[in-house]
Parts: C-alpha cells; sequence; structure tokens
C-alpha cells in the first residue's frame, strides 16, 4: 500500500519538512488513506520505501530495485507478480538481509519492520530476528533444509537457537508447529531425513519452521513451484489458514496470476525492478489497467485454445542498461513518445488502485478508462466472498 507523506523535524534549526512520497519508480507522490488487509486491522507490519538495491558483476552494475514501495499489515497477504528477473525475491532477500555481500548493495530506502528500519540494523541484530519475527519459506526446500538432519532436529535447532529453551520444550513446539502445517507430528517423521519426504512434506516443513518461533511475518518465495496442482491448493489453503489462525502477514511471491487470485488480499505487478500496478486482488485482475499487467492477463490459458495463446513480445531488459523512461516501453502495445524518456508519476485510478503509466494518465484525461472489462480472463480465478479456504 502506498505510504502517506511524513513530517520530520529538523535536527539543526527545528523546522518542520514535508517528505515526498515517491512512487513506483521514485516519482513523486501523495499516497492515499491506509486500508486495512482483509484479516488484519490495518495497522503496517512492513514498510518499503523507495528500496534501490544494485549488484556488482563483472559485466556491470545490475540495478535490480528501483525504488519498490510495500506495505503489508497485520493478517494480510500481498503477492508480488511478475515475470522472473523483475525484483520479486530480490525484493523478499532485502527484507530478511539475505542479499549477497559485497556484490549486492542498497543504495538507498528503508525498510521498516513495526517502525524500525531493518536496514540500519547490525548484522548481529538481524541474525536474531530471522526466523524468530520474520521468515522465509524459499522455493526449493530440499535444497533449504539440510539433508543430514532430521526433520525433528533441524526444527527444534531453530526453536532453541531462538528461544533458549531445553530440548523437551523445543520438541514440544517442533510438535506443534508441524501439527499447525497438517503434517501429524509421530516419532517416523521427526526421524525422518528431507530425501525421505514428498516434495509437499518437505514444504510443509520449512513452513512449520518459519513459524515454530511464532513469526509475525512471513515471505513466501515460489512456495508451490515443482509441485503438482492438488498439493498446491494444499499449501495455498495452508498459508490461508496461517493468516487466519495465527494472523501471520504474508508476502507471496509468484510468477503464477492463478496463485495470487487465490490467495493474496493485494497484488504489486512488478516489472524490471519496479512496482508498476497495485491494489486489491479482484480489482487489479477484473480491471486491469497498465499494459504490462493487461498483457500478463492476456497470457492467462483460461478458455483458449493452444493457437489462441498469447505471449508478451520480447524480454526483460537487461538492468545494467535499463532503458531510459518506463521500462516497459519497448514492449508495450500502448507507447508513447514521452514513454521512453520520461519515468511515468503514479496515479490512482480506482480506490486504493495505483498504476505508473502514461498511457493510462493520457486516457484519463481525455476522459476514457482504460482496463474496463479487460480483465475477464482473471475473474474466473478470483474467489468468491467467502469461497478463499474452500
Amino acid at each position: 500500500m502506498l505510504r502517506r507523506s511524513v513530517t520530520s523535524e529538523d535536527g539543526a534549526g527545528g523546522a518542520t519538512r514535508t517528505a515526498p512520497e515517491a512512487g513506483f519508480g521514485g516519482a513523486a507522490r501523495t499516497a492515499p488513506e491506509v486500508t486495512p488487509g482483509a484479516a488484519g486491522n490495518g495497522r503496517p507490519v512492513l514498510q518499503i520505501e523507495d528500496l534501490r538495491v544494485e549488484f556488482r558483476s563483472l559485466r556491470g552494475v545490475v540495478k535490480a530495485l528501483n525504488g519498490v514501495h510495500l506495505t503489508v499489515h497485520e493478517g494480510e497477504i500481498v503477492g508480488l507478480v511478475g515475470e522472473s528477473g523483475c525484483g520479486k525475491t530480490v525484493t523478499g532477500y532485502s527484507v530478511l538481509g539475505l542479499l549477497p555481500r559485497p556484490q549486492a548493495q542498497v543504495t538507498s530506502g528503508r525498510i521498516l519492520f513495526k517502525g524500525e528500519d531493518l536496514l540500519a540494523k547490525p548484522a548481529k541484530e538481524m541474525r536474531a530476528m530471522k526466523g524468530k519475527v520474520i521468515s522465509m519459506v524459499f522455493q526449493d526446500p530440499l535444497a533449504s533444509l539440510n539433508p543430514v538432519f532430521t526433520v525433528g532436529e533441524q526444527i527444534s535447532r531453530v526453536v532453541r537457537v531462538h528461544k533458549d529453551v531445553k530440548k523437551k520444550a523445543a520438541l514440544e513446539a517442533t510438535k506443534t508447529a508441524l501439527q499447525a502445517t497438517g503434517l501429524p507430528p509421530t516419532d517416523a517423521l521427526l526421524k525422518s531425513y528431507p530425501h525421505q519426504l514428498s516434495g509437499g512434506m518437505r514444504q510443509r516443513v520449512c513452513m512449520a519452521m518459519a513459524i515454530s518461533c511464532g513469526s509475525a511475518m512471513l515471505v513466501a518465495d515460489e512456495p508451490t513451484t515443482a509441485l503438482d496442482v492438488t498439493i498446491q491448493m494444499q499449501i495455498l489453503k495452508l498459508l490461508l489458514r496461517l493468516r487466519e489462525e495465527l494472523g501471520v502477514a504474508q508476502i507471496l511471491i509468484t510468477h503464477n496470476v492463478g496463485v495470487a487470485a487465490q490467495t493474496c488480499d493485494r497484488i504489486a505487478v512488478m516489472y524490471a525492478g519496479n512496482v508498476v500496478e497495485e491494489g486489491p486482488t479482484a480489482e487489479v485482475l477484473k480491471r486491469p489497467r497498465h499494459p504490462y499487467t493487461l498483457a500478463l492477463i492476456e497470457c492467462l490459458p483460461q478458455g483458449k485454445t493452444a493457437v489462441e495463446l498469447q505471449t508478451i513480445p520480447g524480454t526483460v531488459p537487461d538492468l545494467i542498461a535499463p532503458p531510459a523512461g518506463c521500462r516497459f516501453h519497448e514492449r508495450c502495445a500502448h507507447v508513447r513518445e514521452i514513454c521512453r524518456d520520461s519515468l511515468p508519476t503514479p496515479v490512482e485510478v480506482a480506490r486504493a488502485h495505483w498504476t505508473a503509466c502514461h498511457w493510462v494518465q493520457e486516457t484519463m484525461a481525455g476522459g476514457l478508462e482504460t482496463g474496463r472489462d479487460a480483465g475477464g480472463a482473471a475473474e474466473s480465478l478470483v474467489p468468491a466472498p467467502g469461497d478463499e479456504g474452500a
């Protein structure tokens, strides 16, 4: 959710100044009032402000994130959607301080967790927070789990490190966490090694580890990748249960629009290091505005034959030398001359629904609307009220 301008005291003269909020791509903007998440009370847990990340490589500097803004409220699930290489995982890694050093550098911005800037915390303090108050579920559970330790040993070790409890108490916490993820905490499971479990069971073990210490925030990076559709649905239902029963706020990283539609309260669409559109899930999918969001939805296979399937021309640009202006303009079906030189300022196209696009602004200025009825292919993905956990 976009944030309001903030005021602060000038240390030297004591004068009050207003700090303009940067838009999705760094342009100044004023944000709307905060809208609570579907299961939250509206208080922000995580606030990402103007986050910019670069990677040093032999070819040059990769400008991976270009002024990302995102807010997650208590009990809310926010989806990060986009193609591979758009900056979704880098955003998640930035939150937990997992970016590879010294190659990766955060060049500007803040990441506030309950009002505290995570980027300003020393490494030792951040280590103590990972797994205790903020956790992450990685894309490949087999690579995330240690192959030489049993399931029980791995989860218990996390509990003992963060809670400083005895083995017996840690074992009980481990069983409780496994049960919360739908796994029976039997001795056979506790003594099993990762390779002895199915993909779905391994992913549940990772989730149990993530919530074993009572984390308030969970970052799930493609948690349904390489799982069959029935197991995918079980994992998505688990994410919803964690939200409903434990109040865990979540960022769900996915390239699957259908997964986001069934799980998330809000969606932020990312492209080439920018959030280009953001809003309530049903609003964004039923009435998408940004050309990139429109193109993603056009690629959905619902009701189409193989001949009718669409693709987005071109590829995500090389972020060592990203294009000037809007980073999507080289692939955009609605490109204007201004798009090649000027970064668009985000505008509110509906309540709590923002997009950064010159074409949208031009169309709205002419009294027209973009995106109306364009989300028909995605409407069937959006669950009816009360059906989210069905």
